[in-house]
């Protein structure tokens, strides 16, 4: 059997275009040979730590930005709109807190990533989707209980993100990134046949799959094979 390459996905929800860059991969993991790694890490140490600006402080490119990711919504079939404040969403409250609660929560789970999965899609579908908070104690526990996290899961939670410990292994993760080189995200790093291959963005998928020897198929692999079968 051919083992299987590892993707490492650093991300952090209050990034756009990772939500669309994390749809799409796990999509992929049960299409290509691939063992997909959920990395969350905190984008504004990533942006500090490579000296890299924040492309909303540019009036043209927030403009293009807002376009383009309504075009890309679309594209990749999923459900982003922009905050009514970018800047308070984005910038002023930031998402420091809600990656302390998703590192809390990969550190909890055992075998595998399904909790971190659904908890940082509710935690994007908040911010990226209806508009509301991702900073509050009360906001996190919202997404984790729509991750289908217990009450008492979710209190222990919110006592481990706020520990030294969670706080150190973010930071840990987030260095992580950036010596792979990261300056935004998000970031995909390929381990192929022992090296570390690094992309940037949510629009290399094609140069991807040919460094890993897969197929792409699209945004939506699934959709493109129902209609294939009705052919």
């Amino acid at each position: 059997m051919t083992s299987k390459k590892v993707i490492e996905l650093f991300y952090d929800v209050v990034s756009p275009y990772s939500w669309l860059a994390f749809e799409v991969m796990c999509r992929y993991r049960s299409v290509w040979n691939i063992e997909l790694k959920l990395k969350p890490v905190f984008l504004g140490g990533v942006m500090q730590g490579s000296g890299n600006k924040p492309p909303g402080l540019v009036p043209n490119k927030f403009m293009w930005m807002t376009k383009d990711l309504c075009r890309l919504a679309d594209y990749f079939n999923v459900p982003l709109h922009f905050p009514s404040d970018p800047a308070e969403a984005m910038f002023r409250k930031g998402s420091l807190n809600a990656m302390r609660f998703v590192k809390a929560v990969q550190e909890k789970e055992i075998g595998g990533d399904q909790q971190v999965e659904k908890v940082s899609r509710e935690l994007w579908r908040r911010i990226w989707c209806e508009d509301k908070d991702i900073t509050e104690p009360a906001s996190l526990a919202e997404a984790a209980q729509k991750a289908g996290l217990s009450r008492s899961e979710i209190e222990e939670l919110h006592k481990l993100c706020t520990t030294q410990e969670i706080k150190d292994k973010l930071k840990s993760s987030t260095q992580d990134a950036l010596d792979y080189g990261a300056f935004g995200f998000p970031l995909l790093v390929c381990h192929i046949n022992g090296k570390a291959e690094m992309f940037f963005g949510s629009d290399r998928f094609e140069i991807m799959a040919h460094c890993l020897g897969e197929k792409w198929l699209g945004p939506q692999p699934g959709h493109l094979a129902r209609s294939s079968a009705k052919l």
